[in-house]
């Protein structure tokens, strides 16, 4: 009975920190351009891919 003393806190305090972090990545414009990413690597480069320069 003892431990739920420590384990009913120490769950909270995680889903706060859980919680904050969550709120800060909105804040800070984290989840602001989820598609953006997705369709850059599907657009093809406008330079022409040399012998030897694969990388």
């Amino acid at each position: 009975m003892n431990i739920i003393v420590i384990l009913f806190p120490l769950a909270l305090g995680l889903g706060l920190i859980g919680l904050g972090a969550f709120f800060w990545c909105m804040r800070s414009g984290q989840y602001a351009d989820l598609d953006g990413a997705a369709w850059r690597i599907l657009q093809e480069d406008d330079r022409p891919c040399r012998r030897g320069d694969e990388s």
